[in-house]
């Protein structure tokens, strides 16, 4: 018996036609808060980190931390670990990253006509209908990027990435079930022995993109028959180097016969290959009103391995933390609107977690006294020489670290 994936618009019935699917096959219902989960469990990334992947939104620290690559991999895994069992319904964002060369999946898709599902989002959510068209059009964005990074297809509901689209604006749910019960029995989607090769392939990939993405890589991982092969697309100064590693963490994943490497299309584009190293500080937020200061400031600490994401005021810097949650601030106290002192005390009031190192050139003893008193994990003053900078960014990060081994 095969598999069946459920992608929906929001606002589609989604959820009465996977209840009525699974009361009419008894298939086992995996969503993508259970894969999350599973992720989770796998790799130790918190959910919430691992939900934000299925986000139209990457983080502004992503190009430091890879925490997006990272989380995909241990969905990947999740997924792969679960087509291990057949007679499975996967509804939601994760069913899309099971390969097409897994033929025993049936792809649906559930869409319905606007005016269908903004009037369903007001009626549910008791808003007006430009409040609703508002929120769909948010999440059709969250939906159009997770197909365009991962199937290249920027329209999400392009027939040619599913075997059935439903319009369910148009069929009642139990008639949409039936349908889609009636091709998953049908023999063009029945397992074969090759079917069940291509899911070994994909867990295969999935265990070494995890074992290469623990150790700080990103590379294009394809599996077959116990041959992996690994795409390196972005430019690296010393390939063979960087081969060589990379083969040996894919050589010592079980189940891997044979590894080879090749250089794709990104290799030959101006940006540079990094290993993420996890013992640096990838998450610090800058914050000065200074632009050129804050943007050379910016530059060498990457030069250091330490990356950044910059805030020109304190109301900007507050919203990043909202949204991303950096590990260390360094923050300015004299900036247009909200001050230094008051962005201290309202992100130490939500999210004590975080570390700020204060660094003025205009604080007085009483500031530095209050900032302390607020929780500050430093008190610097400018001019500050940049080795000693990275120090207490170093310090902070180890606090931070020896907090969260400390909770494990």
């Amino acid at each position: 018996m095969s598999s069946v994936t459920v992608f929906s618009g929001s606002f589609c019935n989604e959820e009465a036609v996977v209840r009525a699917l699974i009361e009419r096959t008894g298939f086992q219902l995996l969503t993508d808060a259970d894969l999350v989960v599973q992720a989770s469990q796998k790799s130790g990334i918190p959910e919430t980190k691992i939900e934000r992947a299925f986000s139209s939104r990457a983080s502004v620290f992503n190009k430091f931390t890879h925490e997006r690559e990272r989380t995909l991999a241990h969905l990947r895994l999740a997924v792969a670990h679960a087509l291990s069992a057949d007679r499975l319904v996967i509804s939601g964002f994760a069913g899309q990253l099971i390969p097409r060369s897994i033929s025993h999946v049936l792809r649906v898709c559930l869409i319905a006509d606007l005016k269908f599902r903004t009037a369903k989002a007001a009626a549910e959510l008791h808003v007006q209908d430009q409040e609703a068209l508002k929120l769909i059009h948010k999440q059709e964005e969250d939906r159009a990027e997770w197909t365009k990074m991962l199937l290249d297809r920027a329209d999400p509901w392009a027939a040619e990435l599913y075997d059935m689209v439903m319009p369910t604006d148009k069929m009642e749910a139990a008639a949409i079930a039936a349908a889609i019960a009636e091709n998953a029995a049908s023999a063009v989607v029945r397992i074969t022995e090759r079917g069940r090769r291509a899911v070994d392939d994909f867990q295969l990939s999935a265990l070494v993109e995890t074992a290469l993405v623990r150790e700080g890589h990103q590379a294009g991982v394809q599996a077959r028959d116990g041959a992996v092969l690994l795409t390196i697309n972005k430019h690296v100064l010393m390939l063979n180097r960087l081969e060589s590693e990379l083969k040996s963490i894919a050589d010592a994943v079980p189940g891997v016969k044979s590894v080879q490497t090749k250089v794709g299309p990104g290799f030959y584009q101006a940006d540079i290959y990094r290993k993420q190293d996890f013992n640096m500080p990838s998450k610090i937020l800058l914050v000065d009103d200074e632009r050129e200061f804050v943007q050379t400031l910016s530059e060498r600490l990457l030069m250091r391995d330490m990356g950044s994401a910059v805030a020109y005021d304190g109301e900007s810097a507050l919203e990043v933390v909202r949204e991303d949650t950096p590990d260390v601030m360094i923050l300015d106290l004299k900036m247009p609107g909200i001050d230094g002192i008051e962005v201290l005390r309202r992100v130490k009031a939500t999210q004590p977690e975080i570390e700020v190192i204060i660094l003025t050139g205009h604080g007085s003893e009483s500031d530095r006294l209050m900032c302390m008193q607020l929780g500050a994990f430093a008190y610097l003053q400018k001019p500050v020489d940049v080795e000693e900078l990275s120090a207490t960014i170093k310090s902070a990060n180890e606090k931070i670290r020896q907090k969260n081994a400390a909770r494990l």
